[in-house]
C-alpha cells in the first residue's frame, strides 16, 4: 500500500514487487482494480481506499506485467497488525527532530490569532497542503478521525496551513469538511520552513520542538501521529 501512496509526486503510483522473480509491476491510474465480485473501480476510488489501510491490492496473475489487481478488504485486526508492523515513515528535508520549531504569525479562516511561541505547553499538529494536491484530499478522512479521538483534550492543536485562498477553501470546505483548524494563504509560512512537498506533517512537543515529521501521504501517517501524540501525552 505504501508504494502505491507515498512521496512528491502522487501522480504515478509506485510499483508492486513480485516474489519469483523480483520483477516490478507497473501500477498506474490506467490499471484496473476490481473487486471479487468483478466491478471495477475507478482510480480515485481506488486509491483513497488504499488510503485508509483497510485495503491491499493482490495481481490477479503475477507473471502478467499487465495484469489486473484484486481489491482486497483487510479485517481490523489485519490492518491493526500490519500498521504496527509499518516502518517510520521517512523524515521531512524541512525540519530537524529535537530542534525547536521557528515561529509564525497567522490567522485561520475564521480570522483567530495564532502564533506558534504562544502554543508552547500544548502538543502542535501541522500539516502542510493544498486543495489541488491529491493525496492531501485523500487523507483528510483519516486525519478527521485522528481528530475526534483527541476531542476531548485542550493541550492539542491541529492545524492545516494550506496554501489556497480563504474564498478557495471555503468552497472547498463546504463539501469536504476539514476537522484541523485552517490556515488560509499559508505559503509564506510554508516557504519559512522551506517546505516544497506536500502533504508534510508536523507533531511539535510542548517545548516547542520537532518530534515527529514526514512528508508524502500513506495509510501510516495517521497512525504515527497517534502514537507520536500518544507518546508526548505521557512524557513528564
Amino acid at each position: 500500500i505504501f508504494l502505491f501512496l507515498t512521496g512528491y509526486v502522487h501522480s504515478q503510483p509506485g510499483t508492486v514487487t513480485k516474489q519469483k522473480p523480483p520483477e516490478k509491476i507497473n501500477v498506474t491510474a490506467t490499471t484496473i482494480v476490481k473487486d471479487t465480485s468483478g466491478t471495477i473501480y475507478q482510480y480515485d476510488i481506488w486509491k483513497k481506499l488504499l488510503m485508509t489501510g483497510y485495503y491491499r491490492l493482490k495481481p490477479e496473475n503475477a507473471g502478467d506485467k499487465n495484469t489486473a489487481f484484486l481489491l482486497i478488504r483487510l479485517s481490523d485486526e489485519e490492518r491493526k497488525r500490519n500498521l504496527e508492523n509499518s516502518p517510520k515513515p521517512k523524515e521531512s528535508k524541512s525540519f530537524t527532530t529535537g530542534a525547536a520549531v521557528k515561529n509564525f504569525s497567522t490567522t485561520d479562516i475564521d480570522g483567530i490569532k495564532y502564533k506558534l511561541k504562544d502554543l508552547k505547553g500544548k502538543i502542535v499538529v501541522l500539516n502542510f497542503w493544498f486543495i489541488n494536491c491529491p493525496p492531501c484530499q485523500a487523507e483528510i478522512l483519516e486525519l478527521n478521525k485522528l481528530v475526534k479521538e483527541y476531542k476531548d483534550s485542550s493541550n492539542i492543536v491541529f492545524l492545516a496551513i494550506a496554501l489556497d485562498s480563504k474564498s478557495d477553501l471555503k468552497n472547498f470546505l463546504r463539501t469536504n469538511p476539514y476537522s484541523y483548524t485552517v490556515i488560509d494563504s499559508g505559503r509564506d509560512i510554508a516557504n519559512q520552513y522551506e517546505v516544497t512537498s506536500y502533504p508534510t506533517h508536523v507533531v511539535i512537543d510542548k517545548e516547542g520542538k520537532a518530534y515527529f515529521h514526514t512528508t508524502g501521504a500513506g495509510s501510516s501517517i495517521s497512525y504515527w501521529l497517534k502514537k507520536s501524540i500518544d507518546e508526548l501525552m505521557i512524557e513528564k
